[in-house]
Formats: C-alpha cells, structure tokens, sequence
C-alpha cells in the first residue's frame, strides 16, 4: 500500500493514473462442478483418499511462472491422476484409512469427482500472468483427456500379443442420486495395462474412459482418442469394444448402431438431437450411413461361460422404414433402406460411441472385431436405494460391481479367443 501511495504521489498532475492490472479472465462452472460440494461427493472424495487431488493441484497451479508451464502441469497432473485410480483399482499404493471399506478399491467414482476437482480449480485460478478464455479451455481439456488414459495408451509391437482397447464411462443421472458409479469405467479402471492370457496367446489390454456429454462427442473426442490406434502401423489394435452400462440383469453384445442422437440430457443438462454429427479432419464414409454393423464374435461370445449375467445377441433396432414417416420397432435389425432412430443400444451416448467407433473401423478399412457391449446396470442393496438417506456404498453394490468388471474380463478374453469367428 504504502509503495503504490508513493507512486501516485509521483505521478504528474497532468498524466493518467496508470490503469491497475486486468484480473484474469475465469470460467464460469459447469453443472457437472457445481455438483462438487454435495454430501455425497465430499464422502467419495474423502473415503477413497482422493481429496487432496484439487487442492495439490491449486497450489501447484499457483506455483507456475508461466503458460507453458501451466501446460505442462496440466497434463502430467491428469496422467497422475489417472495413474493413481488405476493404481488403487487393481491393489496397488496405500490404502486410505478414512472410512475404510465404503469406498472399495475397484470404485470408478472417486476419479471422476478429482477430475472435476481439478477442472474446476482450473477455471477459478488467477494467475500472476495472463491466460486467455482459450488458453484456459485448453488447460481443462488437457486434464480431461489425461485424467481419463487418452493420452497414455500403450499397446505393444509386434505379433507376440494381441492388442485390445476397451473404453469405458463416466457415471451419469446424477441429479437423481449422485452415488451412481458406472460399471464400465470400473472396468476401464481394472482392466488398463493388463493381460489375459488366451487359447489364442496373451493379449494386452488398454482402457480409456469418455464423459457423458454430447457436446463432446461432436468436437470428436472418440475420433480423436481411437485414430491413432485404429491407423495402420505395428502397434494397431486387434479388438476393440465400447462398453457401458445397459438393461438390468444383463450384458448385451449390440449388433448395429444408428446414426440417430435421441436427446436424453447428458451429465451438464444438456440435449441434443439429429443426426450424429460426424467431425472435420477424421476418416469417415460418405455418404453417412445410417447403421454401423458390430463384428465382435457375438456368437462366440453369448454361447461361452463367461460370469453370472446372461449375454445376449441384441439385434433389435427402431427405424424409420423407406417411404414411412413413423417409426418401427425391428427385433431383428434395420431393414433396407431405413432411417435410424435407435440402434441396439438405444439412443444416447452408448449407441452414439458405438456408432462413431464402429463407423471410423469402416473409414480406415480396420478389419478386426469390433463393437460395443454393455454391462448390466449397477444398483445398490436392498435397504440402500433412497439417495436421501442410504450410504454411499454397500456389499451388495461392490460385489455386483465386481462381478460385472470380472465377466468384463471373461468376455474380452473370450473374444479375443474367437478372433476370425463371425
């Protein structure tokens, strides 16, 4: 205080006060952010461990000098921190003492609700330096794509071992309960960096997971994280599966997909209907088809023993038949010259990942199986179903969640066993 009276009183009468410095620009918080300080959130945050992710990062934020370090933080930060929950879901680093046993290790939250830790310091951060509105865009899409293995997916050279990639989700409907966990995710989780042996050889597997928002989805974040590994070159995949969660009960290997957004709200409120929108500057087909076809070995797959939960062939689809107006239910499959409305797995976010996957497979003449399956849905124990009262977690929501990420397992290494088999 004392220094800027001193130069103000220097400053000749004539001259402009010099102007004081711009704060720098923030962003405002998504819904997903805003969604951080809730009971449940705090509990999964404390009870994995994972609460001092935001604020590590906060401070190391206020630490950098600059853009490019601030760059560099982002992304090594987000690769930690999808290390460290990786880690955790398959038993490796220390155990967190806090309420031990409510949030298990093969829990798929707690990186979810970090993530959003750390996006949201990014965009309350006030550097000494300036960051503009994009710069700062982009230091938050740099931990999103690091924090969920997009950026560190590591399949080996050569022909000794079979490379598969499997991608998972974040949870969803949070409104409605925030203690949603996604099974797929925790099968990412479990599953990333390991290796199953097969009839077929070994085979490595690497995860990545997607958020549950359309707008994502049309900047191209599937196209942009699958290319690279579906190009040709000697570390190209040789399977590879969407996954997410479906219909009670149940597993589902989808056999065709649609071209068809239903609008259901994503994870930050948002709806979005029409026609998948298709991404500058990728692989695709033209003109845009309609159905994309699975070629995991369903057969293959429903008739092994692969864990508690029937698998299902699903062919149904709903369409638009050629020459109507009205839509029709198929149980087996689209007919020719039909307009999609719902693939095999619906209309949301599960089918559209399908269909993009499916679809770049078909643009880069990718021939090796590949499809989109999901998992039963993961619901809580009896006594534990009200969000208002119930806990967190249960032994019946972790040994259901188990046994899903283990027939996960059964079924990728089934596949790759069936590999060639229609």
């Amino acid at each position: 205080m004392a220094l800027g009276v001193a130069l103000l009183a220097a400053t000749p009468a004539h001259a402009a006060a010099p102007a004081p410095p711009s704060r720098p620009t923030t962003l405002p918080l998504t819904v997903e952010e805003r969604r951080l300080p809730g009971a449940v959130p705090r509990e999964i945050l404390q009870g994995s461990g994972f609460d001092d992710v935001a604020p590590g990062f906060s401070r190391a934020l206020d630490r950098a000098r600059g853009l490019s370090e601030a760059e560099l933080l982002a992304a090594d930060e987000g690769r930690r921190l999808w290390r460290r929950a990786v880690d955790r879901a398959q038993g490796r680093g220390p155990r967190a003492e806090r309420h031990e046993g409510e949030i298990s290790r093969d829990d798929d939250r707690p990186l979810y609700w970090a993530r959003l830790g750390m996006t949201r310091a990014l965009r309350e951060w006030q550097p000494s330096f300036r960051v503009t509105s994009r710069q700062r865009a982009a230091l938050i899409g740099a931990v999103e794509r690091s924090s969920r293995g997009q950026d560190s997916v590591d399949l080996p050279a050569g022909g000794a071992v079979k490379r598969v990639l499997i991608t998972g989700f974040d949870p969803f409907q949070l409104d409605s309960d925030a203690r949603r966990s996604n099974p797929s995710g925790a099968a990412a989780l479990a599953l990333d960096g390991t290796t199953v042996d097969t009839p077929a050889g070994p085979a490595r597997i690497e995860a990545v997971v997607f958020p549950v928002r359309w707008d994502d989805f049309a900047a191209g974040t599937v196209e942009r994280t699958l290319l690279p590994h579906f190009r040709p070159g000697p570390r190209r995949v040789d399977l590879f599966t969407t996954i997410s969660q479906g219909r009670p009960g149940r597993f589902d290997v989808e056999r065709t997909n649609g071209a068809w957004r239903g609008g259901y709200p994503d994870n930050v409120n948002l709806s979005r209907t029409g026609v998948v929108p298709v991404p500058p500057g990728v692989p695709t087909v033209r003109p845009q088809p309609q159905w994309t076809t699975t070629t995991l070995p369903y057969a293959a797959i429903t008739a092994a023993r692969t864990g508690p939960y029937p698998v299902y062939d699903n062919t149904a689809v709903t369409e638009i038949p050629a020459g109507a107006t009205e839509p029709v239910d198929r149980p087996d499959g689209p007919t020719p010259g039909s307009t999609a409305r719902e693939g095999g797995g619906g209309d949301y976010l599960s089918n559209e990942i399908a269909y993009r996957a499916t679809l770049l497979r078909d643009a880069t003449r990718l021939r090796v199986p590949g499809g989109h399956l999901h998992t039963p849905v993961l619901n809580f124990g009896d006594g534990n179903t009200d969000p208002s009262t119930g806990r967190v977690s249960d032994p019946v929501f972790v040994a259901n969640r188990l046994a899903i990420v283990a027939q996960v397992r059964s079924i990728t290494a089934t596949a790759v066993a069936s590999t060639g088999t229609p």
